[in-house]
């Protein structure tokens, strides 16, 4: 199967299998998304949603982080892992925010990848889900099954993000950043992974992985 015949395959039955897409980490606006993104790493959506939702009720926005504390965001998100590291992230992008930004979260690659513990992936979300500006974040899960649909090499994940915004129509990168997302999770995981209920890999992946 030619890669532009994949291309339609894979639109067509991801649109089937999730015609609405939901969002797995709660938030209410562009801050409390990214500061949901930045907990997800090395951590499950389950996990950082059931901290949020603590975290949110006491600081929301910048203002009310700051006055939280350092000390008192460690103990909150400690269940997510590494909540030292992301403790003191969010406690400094928040002053950031306040200071440079105005109390809002910079709409543009540049100035949100200078936030601290802001890396691209974290800045892609952002950008796509908060602001709907086209951008295709790439995690574990696209990295594994672009290599494993044959779109990719799977060298890195900045050849991957490269590869599927030039294979995809940019409308779709939104939902299918999402899409694929969701369908790794449940049809072709890393752990456990079931040949035969992994229906798409059957039909358009590498030979390799079959």
């Amino acid at each position: 199967m030619l890669k532009k015949e994949k291309i339609i395959f894979l639109i067509k039955a991801l649109d089937k299998l999730y015609p609405k897409i939901p969002i797995p980490l709660n938030h209410s606006d562009p801050y409390t998304l990214l500061v949901a993104v930045l907990l997800s790493a090395q951590s499950t959506d389950v996990r950082v949603n059931k901290i949020t939702s603590i975290l949110f009720k006491e600081a929301s926005n910048p203002k009310k982080m700051i006055k939280l504390g350092l000390n008192k965001i460690r103990d909150i998100i400690k269940p997510v892992g590494l909540s030292s590291t992301k403790s003191k992230a969010i406690f400094n992008l928040s002053i950031i925010i306040i200071n440079d930004f105005k109390g809002k979260v910079p709409e543009n690659f540049s100035d949100l990848e200078s936030l601290p513990g802001v890396g691209h992936k974290t800045a892609s979300v952002v950008m796509t889900q908060a602001f709907g500006i086209p951008s295709f974040p790439v995690d574990t899960h696209i990295h594994r099954l672009m290599y494993r649909w044959g779109l990719s090499n799977g060298k890195n994940v900045v050849q991957t993000e490269k590869d599927a915004k030039r294979l995809f129509p940019k409308d779709k990168w939104k939902d299918l950043h999402l899409q694929i997302i969701w369908y790794g999770r449940q049809y072709s995981p890393a752990r456990g992974w079931n040949k035969e209920k992994d229906f798409i890999t059957k039909k358009i992946g590498r030979k390799s992985v079959l």
